[in-house]
């Protein structure tokens, strides 16, 4: 997108370059194209080096979060959280957990851990889309407790799904999880 925005300055700054060109009597066949070809590679050269910079920023900060996440470590998943961090939980394509506000995401985070004696999320795949990073994960986990749905303590559970995260300000402002 920033590319896009770019790409359009440069066009035009070029449409006023070949207006006053033309008022001086010069036509377009006259005009070097390096005059407009070399603001636009610099550009985008630019604007592809700041995306895979947000990008690696985006990879390295979802990877803390798991990390820290694996470990049941709450301070650590809540380090690159914004203030306003939105948090869903999704299964069967119904919202069956969210939360507004890092105290509300901390409180959940830390009644979670009570579920389970070791969780492990891998990532699989990555999917970049401007401010949103989706991750497809397989789940791990051995239960502390028994669950109503019938599984026991020192149980296994096995899920895949995937992690949505959208960035605002160098934060993460919503994870959508979906199994």
């Amino acid at each position: 997108m920033a590319l896009r925005e770019n790409l359009r300055a440069v066009a035009f700054i070029f449409g006023i370059f070949l207006y006053k060109k033309h008022l001086k009597g010069y036509y377009f066949r006259h005009i070097e194209m390096k005059y407009f070809l070399i603001p636009i590679i610099l550009i985008a050269t630019l604007s592809c080096q700041k995306h895979a910079s947000m990008k690696q920023q985006q990879r390295s900060m979802i990877k803390a979060y798991i990390n820290a996440y694996n470990n049941m470590d709450v301070d650590g998943m809540t380090e690159d959280l914004a203030e306003d961090v939105v948090f869903e939980n999704i299964s069967s394509n119904k919202v069956d957990l969210r939360t507004e506000g890092l105290q509300a995401f901390k409180k959940q985070a830390e009644s979670a851990l009570q579920y389970f004696t070791k969780r492990k999320q891998s990532i699989k795949d990555w999917e970049f889309s401007d401010s949103k990073v989706t991750i497809v994960i397989d789940y791990e986990a051995i239960l502390a407790i028994d669950l109503p749905n019938g599984l026991k303590k020192g149980d296994t559970l096995k899920l895949e799904g995937a992690s949505e995260f959208e960035f605002e300000k160098g934060k993460i402002k919503s994870i959508r999880d979906k199994s």
